[in-house]
């Protein structure tokens, strides 16, 4: 049977073992990784809105007669 690898989680380059780290290690982690979700989030809704924006100043620009 082959042995169990341990998990393994990189920072700034380096590996360390997840079963190594303290308890509030552990936490600070899981909470740069809600941190790192929720820019994907705003920034997948920044863009929606960026969209939206550009669409509504073409939209503008008709009515304007500039389009």
């Amino acid at each position: 049977m082959a042995e169990e690898q341990a998990q393994q989680v990189t920072i700034d380059g380096r590996s360390y073992n997840l079963a190594d780290l303290s308890e509030n290690a552990r936490q600070q982690l899981l909470n740069v990784r809600a941190a790192d979700q929720e820019i994907e989030r705003l920034n997948r809704q920044l863009a929606l809105a960026k969209t939206a924006r550009a669409t509504y100043a073409r939209a503008l620009k008709g009515e304007l007669g500039e389009g």
